[in-house]
């Protein structure tokens, strides 16, 4: 048995899992033997902690701690100590995987962590700066924890570094590419485990299939995948691109921020948080960014909550004609997050505009929102699938493989 440690780190959560595989990589997700999920309070300094194990022993407390470093140090103990423990100690590891958010140009697949690569992920940073800081934490508290376990990275812009240049470089002075701004997608984890789920629910090789996968959570993106491939997504330079998303804008119009520093006197920082925080469904509902707030404020007859779900419908809409464009057909639209696995009026909203396609739903498949199922009519040319999405175990993969390669595993 191979146990992989897996740390997936995000602004405001922080995910551990620890899978034990055979001798043979399981065709789907496994269920985790310990899985942390940690929900960070900043207003308190503290985090709200929920430990489960395989065999039903649970753990719920508040974590009182000086750093969001030291809470992970905290969570990780309870590995092979006290009630939730289910190895003898952290020699029992035998790898550690990390989400790490922006792999820049320099990585194009997952690699093993050593002092370059991650003074380079400190470097990215000013391209991922919510995200990659929070990365090296848990890079840098299982170093120390485990200073003899292997340390992998795996990156979620790696999934989209195939796309052609068509669909990578910005239509600015030619200068932008050179300096590495150019288009490197996001959630490439999320997609890339999708893209396989996808083709397994329908009894088909990724090979010749054209997906549109639909990641739909706060953060919203869509890829469009050929061959197992990223062709095009709609995350760029930044994760602020694309779609309309739970509080942030994505793509708008650029002059407008010329127009709030130029006449109303807006500084960086204000725009970064108006485009990051304050839009989206959030700002354009003034309730909330969760979009169970949305459904159920815009079923009373709330107007801006009604105007915030049919915006961000209809820029779904028009991002998914985009990337059947860049496919030139589709066989799978997919739909993944929170938003995508239970919303089922935002499911069927958004398909209602691709009928011309003979893409149909069924209603009562629908609306029951069942997990890693087809829900569309039989007589549907396009396969329309719910896919929970297993972020944590895609990494746990990519550790398999990458020690595979090197003959071990």
């Amino acid at each position: 048995m191979v146990n992989i440690l897996v740390l997936n780190a995000g602004s405001s959560s922080q995910k551990s899992r620890l899978y034990s595989i055979d001798t043979t990589l399981p065709e789907q997700a496994p269920e985790p033997l310990w899985q942390a999920d940690t929900t960070w309070m900043a207003e308190k300094g503290s985090g709200q902690l929920l430990i489960r194990t395989h065999q039903g022993q649970t753990q719920q407390r508040e974590i009182a701690a000086e750093s969001r470093a030291h809470a992970i140090e905290q969570t990780l103990y309870t590995l092979w100590s006290g009630p939730t423990a289910v190895i003898a100690g952290p020699e029992e590891i035998a790898m550690v995987g990390h989400r790490v958010v922006h792999g820049g140009r320099e990585y194009i697949r997952s690699v093993f962590i050593d002092r370059q690569v991650q003074e380079t992920i400190r470097a990215l940073a000013s391209f991922a700066p919510l995200h990659n800081p929070i990365n090296l934490e848990g890079i840098e508290v299982a170093q120390h924890l485990l200073p003899e376990v292997p340390q992998v990275a795996v990156f979620d812009t790696a999934f989209h570094r195939h796309m052609p240049l068509k669909a990578t470089v910005y239509p600015g002075p030619y200068a932008w590419y050179e300096q590495g701004i150019h288009r490197y997608g996001f959630h490439g984890i999320s997609h890339q485990y999708c893209a396989r789920r996808a083709a397994q629910i329908v009894g088909r090789a990724p090979t010749g299939l054209r997906i549109v996968n639909c990641h739909l959570g706060n953060g919203c993106s869509l890829a469009a995948i050929r061959d197992g491939r990223s062709v095009d997504t709609t995350m760029g330079f930044t994760p602020l691109e694309g779609v309309m998303m739970g509080t942030r804008s994505g793509t708008i119009d650029p002059s407008i921020l010329l127009y709030l520093q130029r006449q109303q006197g807006a500084s960086v920082d204000e725009l970064e948080r108006t485009l990051n925080k304050e839009s989206g469904l959030k700002g354009i509902s003034g309730i909330s960014q969760d979009m169970r707030a949305i459904l159920q404020a815009s079923q009373q007859g709330h107007e801006r909550a009604k105007l915030a779900l049919e915006l961000y419908i209809y820029r779904l809409q028009t991002f998914i004609g985009a990337m059947i464009a860049a496919l030139g057909g589709i066989d799978i639209l997919s739909f993944t997050g929170g938003v995508g696995e239970n919303a089922a009026l935002v499911r069927e909203a958004t398909c209602a505009a691709f009928g011309y396609l003979n893409l149909a739903l069924d209603a009562n498949k629908n609306n029951a929102s069942p997990v890693d199922q087809d829900i569309a009519t039989s007589e549907s040319t396009v396969r329309v699938l719910i896919i929970h999405t297993e972020e944590d175990w895609e990494i746990a993969r990519e550790c398999w493989h990458l020690q595979t390669q090197v003959g071990g595993a």
